[in-house]
């Protein structure tokens, strides 16, 4: 096992720990945290084992942060539709 897959694999069972500890902002700020760090260690995973086994990796990373994936795809979708009502 490469170092790349061991640390994205730390990453995960960090993620899981943080997830049951309660907080008072819903997880929020450990959740900028944590795609602060993994962001660097899904790069490396994806040099060291190529892109396949990145995408592998940012889908586990995206299933454990979901709701920030959620709102970003909601707040582009709202864009979207905001620069085609302009553009009319």
């Amino acid at each position: 096992m490469s170092w790349s897959i061991a640390l994205a694999a730390l990453w995960g069972v960090a993620a899981n720990v943080l997830a049951m500890i309660p907080s008072k902002d819903n997880h929020w700020t450990r959740a900028y945290v944590l795609i602060a760090v993994g962001i660097p260690i899904l790069g490396y995973v994806t040099y060291e084992n190529g892109p396949w086994i990145g995408l592998l990796v940012l889908a586990a990373g995206m299933s454990v942060l979901r709701w920030p994936v959620i709102y970003l795809t909601r707040w582009t979708k709202a864009k979207m539709q905001g620069m085609k009502a302009t553009n009319k």
